[in-house]
Formats: structure tokens, C-alpha cells, sequence
């Protein structure tokens, strides 16, 4: 058990909250004012919401020990994620443990809409038979328009697909090749608007995806089409849909998530052919135990040390990738360590994947690198969050570039540093599951980064390292390892000692005067 408070301010499933008892101290306390909940904040490393609680600018910085944000759920529209972006605090979600009730949500919603199930099922229980008012129509060979192939997109034009639907579909995020495995057909906005019998959207709330659907496009929409929104309140203009529909452009909607929830005021409420629900589309016991296991996991491995797979503010890695890049994540901090004490003060950095480790998504071995280089500056405070924000508020540079080509090993990372006049050049790789420095400048070498070191330049002669090693033991300090790497016998050559314990400035020195020692430095990784 590690010893950091989570304070649980939402309904969780009960599953979520055991895997967390296992681990931490967790405090459960729902319906929170927001006053109350910034005076208690300070005193817990973790925070874990569902929708109601608004983790505010106010409530980051009173978070002075948080060190992640957990939401049981997809969307943090209720999260300030720039606010814990420059407090280092990671935010995470459950991308995908609603996506099969929140696609099937929305092909309910569209059916009870095709069949004016809710009207009718109103209407019965008010003592009326009026077969004909609910008349409705059959979704079979209608085309649906699915703006937004994420997970639960892709998942409602599957399901679509089975009722022997037409799926028309708009992501920039998506290549042909991908709509082709899917079976759709890739479109603009405009195009799904003009000849969709039924829209659905299903992209976060972005500035771009605000108001995505509003009075343009019902201006030029398809007469009679149906409009569902199971995704975020304000992708479709409310008030411009209610129009929409009060003119007949919309035969119907159904919609389960609203600008303003409860939404009692919202013009659609009033409006006889708009079905409403609030906001169930991860409203099943199975997607409210599988996000509250996926929120409390990551919880317990940010805690421990260990990544995180849906960081917010973080780049998203798949869980197979992620098992590939894990012994990376040392090397590339190591590097990032190391590059610093070499050089100090850079302006640019440039950072080669090559050979196998090309084929994958780096981003997230990239921020290790940055916290590497960051940390012996900035101290503690760096994390993976974090340094992409220091580094550009530092104005360095930052290159990121991949090649297939091997360069020596499978696979290998190459960081150079840069500042006017001065550049340092540094390669590592992944041995078995280790980390090593492969090169350092000119020199290739084969060093196990870890603890203490001292890297020296010397020249290429008898009668050097001994010396330098008879300082080492006359001052109590054990030497763990030594690697020589050098280009022509009796040119310039480096020497790295690791040592069991740091030296002090009189024994480095001591060294700096040994005949034949031309630089030496020491380096804490």
C-alpha cells in the first residue's frame, strides 16, 4: 500500500473504489460545494470526478499535493486541463469503457425516434389508442451521416451498418484506408448535411466542434432529415435546432446531452418531435463499473510510478504500444539527464528514433527526453505533463525525426543538443530490458546509465586510468564499472567510471590533475 490520500468527490462503482482501498487512502465525498471542496483539496494527491464536480482554475491551485485528476468518464468539459497542464497534474479519462453503451444509446435514440416509440408510449398511458399520429419510418437503406469516427462513431456505424444502413462519415482524422476497413464513405459536413436521412455527431467539445451543426447548416440541410446528439451539449446549436425543427427542415431529434444540464429552461423540452434523455449514454452498470476500474488503475499506477495509458495531457499510447516503448522511458530520461550536465544551457534539441522503435508512436518517449533535460535545471517539478510547456516557455527547440534505418542496433535513439558554436551528440539503446549509452560526441562506448559517474577526457596512453582509480580508493569510493571508448590508438579518448557514491569538488580534482587528463565532470542520472 502507498501512503496518498484520493479524495473520490462522485458516484463511482463500487468495483473502482475497492481496487482503490487495496492501494491508497481514499476518502468518498460526494455533492461537495465548491467552497468546500477547495478548503479540503490540499490535503490529497489525487482527485476522482464523474461530471458534477467542476475542477475549477481555483480548485488546481489549492491542490497543492495533486498530483492527478482522474475522470470516470470520456469528456472533462468539467476539468480545467490547461490549469492542471501548468501545475504538472496529469488528467485522465476512460475513453473506452462507455463506448458499447453510448453507441448503443444512440441507435436506441434514432430508433425511438424513427418510431415516435416515446410519444406513443406517452400517449397510450394517457388512456389514448391513435395508431395512426405515431406512424413511423423504417431505417433500412436511409443513409446516416456519423460525423466523428472515434471509438463510439465507428461502433454506431457498425451497428448501423447491420440494419442495412448507408453510412456517410466525416473525420479529418481518419485516412481512407481506415474508412475503407470500416466501410464508409468519407465526406465533408456540408455533403452529410445536404443528403443525410439521419445525423449523429461524435467529436469532443472543441472551438472547432462548437456550433458544428447550427443555422447554416440547417439552412441548407436535407428536408425531413433526423438529428441525434449523444455526444456533447453545443456540437449542435440548440436554439438554431429547435427552429430547425419548429420550420419542418428537422422531422425530428433526439437528444441526450445539453449545453446547460439539467437543461429545464432549453427550448427543445418543449417541442413534440425532439426525445430527450439526461445524458444516459454511460448510463449501464457495465460501462459505469468498466470506467470507474479504468479511472482507479491509472490512479494507483500514476501513484506508483508507473504510465498512465489515457492521459488527457499526455499523448495516447495503445497498451501493446505502450509495452514496447516501456524500456524506453528510462533510456530516453537518462539521455535527457545526462545531455544536460554535459552541456548545460541549450537552444535546440533534436531527437532521431531509428531501426525498429521508428515504427512506433514516440510522442510519449519524446517527454521523457524533455523531463530528462529539464529536471537537473528545474528540479523535481518536471514531469511528463509539464515539459512540453517549460521547454517552449524556455524557448528551445524541439525536433523530433524517425528513420528505419539501423544505425548499429534493432533500435536507437540519438540526441543532440545545441547551443551557439557548441553541439553534444549522445545515442542509447534498449539491451535485453536496459538501458545503454552506446555513444557519447565522436566516441562509442557501451555504459549502463545509472547513479554516479565521472566522464573524463583523456589522452590515449598508458598510466592514466590507474591513477585515477588509485584517487577513487584512497577516498572510500568503490568503482562499479569503467568503459574506454576511442577513435585511433593514441589520439584523444573518453573514460566513464561508475561509482557506488558521489564525489566531492577536492577529489575531482584531484583527478582534473592526473597527468594525460585532459577534462572530467561528474554526472548524477
Amino acid at each position: 500500500m502507498i501512503f496518498v490520500k484520493v479524495l473520490v468527490s462522485d458516484p463511482i462503482a463500487e468495483q473502482g473504489i475497492e481496487i482503490l482501498k487495496n492501494e491508497v487512502d481514499v476518502d468518498i465525498k460526494t455533492g461537495l460545494p465548491p467552497a468546500e471542496l477547495i478548503k479540503i483539496i490540499g490535503d490529497y494527491e489525487a482527485l476522482i470526478v464523474r461530471s458534477e464536480t467542476q475542477v475549477t482554475k481555483d480548485v488546481i491551485s489549492a491542490g497543492k499535493k495533486l498530483k492527478i485528476i482522474g475522470r470516470a468518464g470520456v469528456g472533462v468539459d468539467n476539468i480545467d486541463v490547461n490549469a492542471a497542464t501548468e501545475r504538472g497534474i496529469i488528467v485522465v479519462n476512460a475513453p473506452e469503457g462507455n463506448t458499447i453503451s453510448a453507441a448503443e444509446h444512440t441507435i436506441a435514440m434514432m430508433m425511438a425516434m424513427s418510431r415516435n416509440i416515446p410519444q406513443a408510449n406517452a400517449s397510450l398511458k394517457s388512456k389514448k389508442w391513435d395508431r395512426k399520429k405515431f406512424m413511423g419510418v423504417e431505417v433500412r437503406d436511409k443513409s446516416l451521416g456519423v460525423i466523428g469516427l472515434g471509438r463510439i462513431g465507428s461502433e454506431v456505424a457498425k451497428r448501423a451498418q447491420g440494419m442495412e444502413m448507408k453510412i456517410l462519415a466525416y473525420d479529418p482524422f481518419i485516412s481512407a484506408e481506415r474508412a475503407k476497413d470500416l466501410g464508409v464513405d468519407l465526406t465533408t459536413v456540408e455533403d452529410i448535411v445536404k443528403r443525410a436521412d439521419y445525423i449523429t455527431v461524435h467529436t469532443p467539445l472543441t472551438k472547432e466542434t462548437k456550433d458544428l451543426i447550427s443555422t447554416k447548416e440547417f439552412a441548407i440541410m436535407k428536408k425531413g432529415a433526423r438529428v441525434i446528439n449523444c455526444a456533447r451539449g453545443g456540437i449542435i446549436n440548440e436554439e438554431a435546432l429547435a427552429k430547425a425543427v419548429k420550420d419542418d427542415i428537422v422531422s425530428s431529434a433526439a437528444i441526450d446531452v445539453f449545453t446547460k444540464e439539467p437543461p429545464f429552461d432549453n427550448p427543445l423540452l418543449e417541442l413534440d418531435h425532439v426525445i430527450v434523455t439526461p445524458h444516459l449514454g454511460a448510463s449501464t452498470e457495465e460501462a459505469q463499473i468498466n470506467v470507474a476500474v479504468t479511472v482507479a488503475e491509472q490512479i494507483v499506477n500514476s501513484l506508483k510510478g508507473m504510465p498512465v495509458k489515457n492521459a488527457i495531457n499526455m499523448p495516447y499510447v495503445k497498451a501493446e504500444v505502450l509495452q514496447i516503448l516501456e524500456p524506453y522511458f528510462p533510456l530516453a530520461e537518462k539521455m535527457g539527464k545526462l545531455g544536460t550536465q554535459l552541456i548545460g544551457n541549450y537552444e535546440k534539441v533534436e531527437i532521431a528514433y531509428c531501426g525498429e522503435i521508428a515504427d512506433q508512436n514516440v510522442a510519449p518517449v519524446t517527454l521523457a527526453v524533455l523531463k530528462g533535460l529539464l529536471e537537473p535545471m528545474l528540479g523535481s517539478g518536471v514531469n511528463y505533463v509539464n515539459a512540453p510547456t517549460i521547454a517552449k516557455e524556455r524557448k528551445i527547440k524541439v525536433i523530433e525525426s524517425k528513420s528505419k534505418t539501423v544505425v548499429g542496433y534493432p533500435s536507437q535513439i540519438t540526441l543532440k543538443l545545441g547551443r551557439k558554436g557548441e553541439d553534444r551528440v549522445l545515442s542509447g539503446t534498449v539491451i535485453g530490458k536496459e538501458p545503454r549509452i552506446v555513444q557519447i560526441d565522436k566516441y562509442f562506448i557501451d555504459i549502463i546509465p545509472s547513479g554516479y559517474m565521472i566522464l573524463t577526457k583523456i589522452e590515449d596512453r598508458p598510466n592514466i586510468i590507474g591513477p585515477c582509480c588509485m584517487i577513487l580508493g584512497k577516498n572510500n569510493i568503490n568503482i562499479a564499472g569503467m568503459q574506454v571508448g576511442r577513435i585511433k590508438i593514441g589520439g584523444e579518448a573518453i573514460m566513464v567510471l561508475n561509482i557506488d557514491s558521489d564525489v566531492n569538488d577536492d577529489v575531482l580534482n584531484e583527478i582534473k590533475s592526473v597527468d594525460g587528463i585532459i577534462d572530467a565532470k561528474r554526472v548524477m542520472l
